[in-house]
Parts: structure tokens; sequence; C-alpha cells
């Protein structure tokens, strides 16, 4: 089966001139390169309400703009989510834009009266790339990559997507050098569609 490949881009920043957005670039020229069918969200572009109420989440029906997002995300089998590290864990934006598009009927099903969940994105993969000011060993070590962590387990797993690889770039202020490298490792990355 032919990798098809999801970018989404969760700087919050519409400028694109974060290093997040050359990142996603790099990764997006090797998976076209090596052949593979790509297509990019950036969360940033997408104006959609903030979800407020337990209704607004269960019952209501997603924006055109959210059900051609989901739409994306069912097409894909591997997606790819790159964005600055703020305050521990995903901008805000971005933890809205997965509250909006992963919606129960999208992602998860609820049978036997609500006491289980059917995952509804099996077969589906991830690679999860953060950039930090910090030292990424930091963020792994003393704080135990808790936002990184809880998008892995309560977002992706509990949707049903289940391998999930990560890549922490620390202290990208710091040195030109280390975007270099890191921009050259995401171009090899998307060629071998990881």
């Amino acid at each position: 089966m032919r990798k098809k490949i999801l970018i989404i881009q969760g700087h919050p920043d519409a400028s694109h001139d974060h290093f997040c957005h050359a990142l996603a670039e790099s990764y997006k020229k090797g998976a076209l390169e090596a052949g593979y069918e790509v297509k990019s969200i950036c969360v940033a572009n997408i104006e959609f309400p903030l979800l407020r109420t337990y209704e607004d989440f269960y019952s209501s029906t997603p924006i055109p703009v959210i059900e051609q997002c989901q739409q994306d995300i069912r097409w894909a089998n591997h997606l790819v989510i790159v964005y600055p590290l703020w305050m521990g864990t995903m901008p805000a934006l971005l933890k809205a834009f997965f509250e909006q598009v992963f919606r129960p009927g999208f992602a998860l099903e609820t049978v036997d009266g609500g006491k289980k969940w059917i995952r509804l994105l099996k077969g589906k993969s991830a690679h999860i790339v953060v950039t930090m000011g910090m030292p990424a060993f930091i963020y792994r070590w003393f704080y135990r990559a808790h936002g990184l962590k809880s998008l892995e387990r309560n977002i992706l797993n509990f949707t049903g997507i289940s391998t999930i690889r990560n890549s922490l770039i620390g202290m990208v202020e710091e040195s030109q050098e280390n975007r270099v490298r890191w921009l050259e490792k995401m171009y090899v990355i998307g060629k071998k569609g990881g």
C-alpha cells in the first residue's frame, strides 16, 4: 500500500516563517521525492470556534473546514504533527483543533450504552515533532515529556493511532547549526516516510 502522509502544522502563527514550518516543509520535500502522497493542514490558517459545552463536543455538526480536515485524516495512513512547545504542551489552538476534529463519530464511537469505546482511527501511525527552547533531554527527563505523552496517550492512542514516534528538538534559538542538522534530519525522515 502506498503511504499517504498528512502533515498537521500546529504552530499558531500564520506567518509561516517559523522553524516549525521549515521542518514540515523539509519533511514534505523528502516524502514527495520518495514518491509518497502528501497533504498538509496549517492549523493557523483555519477559522473555527472553540468547543465550550458537552453538547458542542458530542452533538454539534463540525463546520465544513473541520469536516475537510477529518476527510484528510481519514485519507492518510500516517500523520506528522509539528508544533512548538508552549508552557509544557501544545499551543491552545492546536488543542482546540484536535477537540474539533477528533470528535465521537469520527475518531471514537461508544457502544454498550457508553461503557466501551471503538477506536475509529486504527491502522494509522504518527510522528510528532516538537520544537522547544530548552534542551530536549531536560524536557524528557525532568518534565517527563508530559505534554507530549498526553497527546500520544490521550488523543492519538485513545482514537486508535498506534505506532507513534517523536522528535524533540531542543535549543532551537541557540544554534543555526542545530537548525540545519534538524532540517536535514526531517528531510531524511520524510524520505523514509517515518
